[in-house]
């Protein structure tokens, strides 16, 4: 049990990492969040469906969790179009790093919703990461509209994590990430349809823009989508959360080697990301010595 754990964690830090991968093609696809995220969701669920189809594999589920799947793809596709946006009038690390704010939320929330007590240390490590944040705030003010789409962001990404949780128990992970990528298509193909923006104009896309959305689709969202699942089944939404934490320290250093963002960030930046960074080092250094689930 203790081994799957492990391999789960170093899996899902591999994620992750591909994560961090997602916000520099966020900033590389010229096209607006709205219409990067309906891509993104409607490649990566043609993307398994053909899997499924080709092995085989059965995406029947009862009318009652399908509901729940679309309606909790649609939370996703939320989280995603705020995040591509954030990026779009920000940048990568400053989106990334107000993301770190998830581990906090989490520590506070996964209590109340799996009616478990609340562990100290996740609140006192994600306090930490608080401070950390908001010395990014203080020092990138200027950047005040990234910051309040990463914040929302930061919200349904927590709320979505916490009701998959639930949902691993259900059904199997390609399963569920068929269904919550269609969730997220079918609400942006809405969306798209009343505000206008649903016609042959969506479909006039540069060949570079569409090279990254294959990639965006089917590595960065089919592949990590449905393993970010199936390791729920051996790692705590927490544990994700503040693993997903290492999301800024790669994203960032991405970005900097890059889209150059260094030139873009000051020294409270760097000290609230290394706030950030050694609540996560720290976290990880925990929960080895107390031996509890990663």
């Amino acid at each position: 049990m203790q081994k799957n754990k492990l391999k789960s964690l170093i899996h899902f830090h591999f994620i992750v990492f591909i994560f961090g991968f997602t916000a520099i093609l966020g900033s590389l696809i010229s096209i607006d969040s709205l219409s990067l995220v309906w891509y993104r969701m409607l490649i990566a669920f043609l993307f398994l469906i053909v899997f499924a189809l080709v092995f085989k594999r059965s995406i029947k589920v009862s009318n009652q969790l399908l509901f729940k799947l679309l309606i909790s793809g649609a939370l996703i596709s939320l989280h995603w179009i705020t995040f591509f946006k954030a990026i779009k009038v920000s940048n990568v690390s400053i989106t990334l790093s107000v993301l770190s704010l998830g581990a906090f939320l989490t520590s506070i929330m996964e209590p109340l919703f799996y009616k478990r007590k609340i562990i100290p240390y996740e609140v006192v490590l994600g306090f930490f990461v608080v401070i950390g944040t908001s010395l990014i705030f203080k020092s990138q003010y200027y950047y005040i509209e990234g910051m309040f789409y990463a914040l929302i962001s930061v919200f349904l990404s927590v709320i979505f994590g916490l009701i998959n949780g639930k949902l691993i128990e259900e059904a199997s992970s390609l399963v569920i990430s068929i269904y919550e990528l269609l969730g997220g298509v079918i609400l942006i193909t809405v969306i798209l349809f009343f505000i206008g923006d649903f016609n042959m104009s969506l479909f006039d896309v540069s060949k570079t823009d569409l090279f990254w959305l294959m990639i965006l689709g089917t590595i960065c969202t089919a592949y990590a989508f449905v393993i970010s699942v199936e390791v729920l089944k051996h790692l705590t939404p927490y544990s994700l959360m503040i693993s997903i934490n290492m999301e800024p320290v790669y994203g960032i250093i991405l970005a900097i080697i890059i889209l150059n963002e260094n030139n873009q960030l000051s020294l409270d930046f760097y000290i609230g990301f290394i706030v950030i960074f050694l609540s996560v080092i720290l976290n990880g250094i925990i929960k080895l010595r107390k031996n509890k689930s990663f």
